[in-house]
């Protein structure tokens, strides 16, 4: 019988010798593999602290739960927060319970995700192509730019991958396999998807699933999937949550509920661009496709060779025979629906993060078939050599342009609060992910230089020495070569996040808070007030462990839960501000800097300047009790 392995490979192929297709011994890629994520993420766990916006308000609410005990309704400042499934906040409240509520117990669930998500990559691609594809998946993972930006904040779509990953997986296996267990895996991951994004889970799953069934004639097995045992065992486990959801959470705005802003609100509305509130942007679509070539960087630089490859391959792969030829399709319909589903509705750069594993496989699989023909197939290797001189390039022009960074900045003192130094541009008014990018100025380089000399050193030398290594055929040196390259790079990418920390977390001022009430500068639980939505100053409810009442900023996240009766009452209007300031007990009031201006009308010199950051700053109504 062939081996789905070989078989996977061209002709060609079978007459290079073995350690070409082969990968490193499965000690020591797993080795790798850990001590890649050891460097690149798990170090990552204990700084900065946690971002306003997204990143504090989704840890407050698991905090809320890992307090309260309450694993039903999702709550942020006190009001109900029903628009996320419940998954991720359990992983977090768990964490939380165990190692404290900090910057690494917040994002360590997210971390372990990418870890076993790469492992799942390095697994799958060894059991369709060969164990170097798969140690080539692998690393790809785990250095690819888009893993590592959008596993900075704590947003649910590396664990949404891992289990819709599993699940395709299982369907693969339990289609061609007699062993139950595999049917019974992949409606628990389906399951488990299903709680950690919503609906959008069975969209892509079974999108996906019954296209491929259809086009292979696997339908005729689907006793193997086990789909009435198996759906039981589905709605055990995802319909608990929904249901008690449900029945807790009535009587909000317009008599809706839970089920009404889950599933029309959240779900449909959101797809169509109607949600209620819009506080979210669409990318243009040139740039919704073209932006993939950054996510999957430096990867992307051998889409090419997963193109030409793929061609060649093509009367293979419709033939379906093995192992390899079903799960390229299952990846490339996988990966096609997906993009083209968040082409057609509203989207954020990351929303695409599932078709990660099976794009960033394809092309391991095909640049292990290209490195096993590579001295007679003249065209591959012509590839490859463009990929590795556009990598060269890149690096060069980019070490360049970090080096005079660093050189027109040298005389220029290290600033430790960088928002000083940045733009302020708000490019997409900042509800793009990717949005802070645009407001780095020259001057800023003063506070990056460690990260940037570490970076121009990584992209200067790295991709010249792969490029050499793989001239000489050493191509698992060159190839890894890559990936180390890349760990790098992310390495100083996260260093200058820690820069960015007083710009992006008001954690620092929530410390100055507590200082001062350890001091006696302020009386103990000082009435905070936050001007604005609360996701300016997210981080602040978060490490002061307490509500904090909001100035004009009954909208975005909040406005739906403030409809309840029971809502704490912790919206306040410019009014209620002015009639309360220097009145009754101290109040603190956060400020950020897209407020500054309205608050120093609405309150002029009444106030008076605690400390200051970023533009961001906290003002007081009387004198320290000093």
């Amino acid at each position: 019988m062939t081996s789905p392995t070989l078989s996977a490979f061209p002709t060609a192929s079978i007459s290079q010798p073995l350690s070409i297709r082969n990968g490193p011994r499965r000690s020591t890629a797993l080795f790798t593999l850990v001590g890649l994520w050891l460097a690149i993420y798990f170090a990552a766990l204990f700084a900065p602290p946690l971002l306003d916006d997204a990143d504090a308000s989704h840890a407050n609410a698991a905090r809320h739960m890992a307090l309260s005990g309450d694993m039903v309704t999702l709550t942020v400042n006190g009001i109900r927060y029903l628009e996320k499934a419940p998954l991720p906040y359990w992983l977090d409240a768990l964490s939380f319970r165990v190692f404290g509520f900090n910057t690494f117990a917040a994002h360590l669930p997210e971390a372990i995700g990418v870890l076993l998500l790469a492992l799942l990559g390095y697994h799958w691609a060894t059991r369709a192509w060969s164990s170097r594809a798969g140690f080539y998946a692998g690393i790809s993972i785990l250095t690819a730019t888009g893993v590592f930006l959008f596993t900075r904040i704590y947003i649910p779509e590396v664990l949404l991958s891992l289990f819709l990953s599993t699940a395709l997986y299982c369907l693969l296996q339990a289609s061609e396999s007699s062993k139950g267990s595999y049917a019974y895996v992949m409606w628990t991951a389906l399951a488990l998807a299903v709680l950690t994004k919503g609906l959008v889970a069975l969209v892509f799953f079974f999108g996906a699933a019954v296209i491929y069934l259809a086009l292979t004639g696997e339908y005729k097995n689907w006793r193997a999937l086990k789909p009435f045992s198996g759906l039981l065992l589905f709605f055990a486990i995802a319909a608990p949550w929904h249901i008690l959801a449900g029945l807790r959470n009535t009587g909000g705005m317009n008599g809706h509920g839970f089920f009404w802003f889950y599933f029309i609100n959240e779900h449909f509305l959101r797809f169509l661009g109607k949600r209620y509130p819009k506080d979210y942007n669409k990318l243009p679509g040139y740039l919704f496709w073209s932006l993939h070539l950054v996510w999957l960087f430096p990867w992307s630089l051998f889409f090419p060779i997963a193109i030409l490859q793929g061609w060649r391959q093509r009367q293979t792969f419709r033939a379906y025979s093995n192992f390899a030829s079903r799960t390229a399709l299952l990846f490339l319909v996988f990966a096609v629906l997906v993009l083209v589903f968040f082409s057609i509705s509203t989207n954020q750069e990351y929303y695409t993060f599932p078709v990660y594993l099976p794009l960033l496989a394809l092309i391991a699989a095909a640049l292990v078939r290209a490195e096993s023909t590579y001295n007679e197939d003249q065209r591959s290797r012509h590839w490859i050599g463009y990929a590795h001189a556009t990598y060269t390039a890149i690096g060069i022009a980019a070490a360049i342009a970090l080096a005079y960074g660093l050189w027109s900045s040298r005389n220029l003192p290290f600033v430790p609060d960088i928002g000083e130094m940045l733009a302020h541009r708000g490019v997409g008014d900042y509800t793009l992910s990717m949005s802070h990018f645009f407001d780095l100025t020259g001057p800023s380089f003063a506070a990056l230089r460690l990260p940037a000399a570490l970076a121009m050193l990584a992209l200067a030398v790295g991709p010249v020495i792969a490029w050499r290594l793989r001239s000489k055929r050493q191509h698992l040196a060159s190839t890894t070569t890559i990936a180390l390259t890349s760990g790098v790079f992310l390495i100083a990418a996260h260093i200058a996040l820690i820069r960015f920390a007083p710009m992006l977390s008001s954690a620092n001022l929530a410390g100055t808070i507590r200082q001062m009430e350890q001091n006696r500068s302020i009386a103990p639980d000082t009435q905070i007030l936050l001007y604005g939505d609360q996701s300016y100053g997210s981080s602040i409810a978060f490490y002061l462990g307490r509500i904090v009442y909001l100035v004009d900023g009954r909208s975005s996240s909040m406005l739906f839960g403030s409809t309840f009766q029971d809502a704490p009452r912790i919206f306040l209007t410019q009014d209620d501000l002015l009639h309360i300031w220097g009145t009754g007990e101290r109040k603190i009031l956060f400020v950020p800097l897209e407020k500054r201006d309205d608050v120093d009308k609405l309150l002029g010199s009444h106030k008076i300047l605690i400390k200051e950051t970023s533009g961001k700053a906290l003002f007081t109504d009387r004198p320290l009790d000093h």
